[in-house]
């Protein structure tokens, strides 16, 4: 009826869509921060690759920012200049790598190429005989290793490709190492202003803790290359030159880099005789107690203390995940996480300025 009054309404109260509410919001907040913790999951599985790039980066700008330091201490010159030389012997040493040692060893890695055909071919002529294998096993050994290598090197890909990450590597981590101190101030601007000083210890320690590790797995790399030749040597075994230089290289890799040098020491002891390869078993386990026992222990005895087993889980979990890149940063990784959360978990900091680095 015209003029009739609208009958009193109670009052409104807040809807699903009203963020006025205060258990709305808080359940917004929920939602965003589950949803991020989605995307960011998502995003670590995408964007593996670049994420790994940029973290090889980081590792590499730590060792040039440990040469730095280190010459720092013997020659009165500037950061930049220490930077400039440490980079240059670095660049140096993997160009003989790759030039002069490639070509001096391109008939040893041929030979060595035969060599371990045949030693694998009488091993599984042997454990054909004592009935271990049966010949479908013999005939498709080859290309499940082949595959499992493939498998491996999945992070590089093609010879391009690793070339590409290589340089991308190279690029990042001079970039880093010339001014750390504004990248630490970039990640902190993100950061609540009461958690930067905590960011900055955090931070400090991380590098100083990747140096002394870094340093130590150098230098046992070093001992082990030159070791293993001259012990090689004095046994008669035979590319004992390639033999050191492969297994320093691979020493960069705990624990599955001894193992593979290991093999491959043996394999080439045995094909030049029984007394041979009993000398090459016998440098192998000599060399690789002398370096785990005395030699990285003296050298980094403060680093971060790190549980074999540890090590060797995340490099199989790793590697599984992200192929070669992946095994090769595992123990770096695994050190960062242990020292950041030993971090995290002690009190927090007074404020504090982040240390500019000499």
């Amino acid at each position: 009826m015209a003029g009739k009054l609208e009958p009193d309404r109670p009052p409104e109260s807040p809807g699903p869509a009203d963020l006025s509410s205060r258990s709305v919001r808080d359940e917004a907040r929920r939602a965003a921060v589950w949803l991020g913790m989605a995307l960011a999951i998502a995003g670590v599985i995408v964007l593996a690759q670049p994420i790994l790039l940029i973290v090889a980066g980081f590792v590499f700008s730590v060792v040039l920012d440990g040469g730095a330091r280190l010459l720092g201490r013997v020659l009165p010159l500037g950061r930049g200049w220490r930077l400039a030389i440490v980079a240059l012997a670095g660049f140096g040493f993997i160009g003989w790598v790759f030039w002069f040692a490639g070509t001096t060893f391109a008939a040893q890695f041929e030979a060595l190429r035969i060599v371990l055909d045949l030693q694998i071919d009488r091993v599984m002529l042997w454990a054909h005989d004592m009935g271990l294998v049966t010949d479908s096993t013999r005939a498709s050994l080859g290309p499940q290793l082949m595959g499992s290598v493939g498998r491996l090197t999945t992070a590089v890909g093609t010879a391009l490709g690793a070339l590409a990450s290589g340089l991308m590597i190279i690029v990042i981590g001079i970039f880093i190492a010339m001014e750390p101190h504004l990248y630490d101030r970039g990640i902190a601007w993100m950061l609540p202003v009461e958690n930067r000083a905590r960011f900055y210890q955090i931070s400090e320690r991380v590098g100083f803790t990747l140096r002394r590790l870094l340093f130590g797995r150098i230098i046992g790399m070093l001992f082990e290359g030159v070791f293993t030749f001259v012990m090689l040597a004095i046994g008669g075994v035979p590319m004992a030159a390639l033999l050191g230089l492969i297994t320093g290289l691979l020493a960069f890799i705990p624990n599955i880099g001894a193992i593979i040098s290991g093999i491959l020491m043996v394999l080439v002891g045995f094909s030049a005789g029984t007394g041979t390869g009993l000398w090459a078993i016998f440098v192998y386990f000599f060399v690789q107690n002398v370096d785990g026992y005395l030699v990285v222990p003296f050298i980094a005895r403060k680093t971060v203390d790190l549980a074999p087993a540890l090590v060797l889980a995340a490099q199989l979990v790793f590697s599984a995940l992200f192929g070669l890149l992946g095994l090769l940063l595992a123990d770096p990784l695994l050190a960062m996480l242990k020292v950041t959360l030993q971090e995290v978990s002690k009190g927090s900091p007074a404020a504090a300025v982040p240390k500019k680095r000499k």
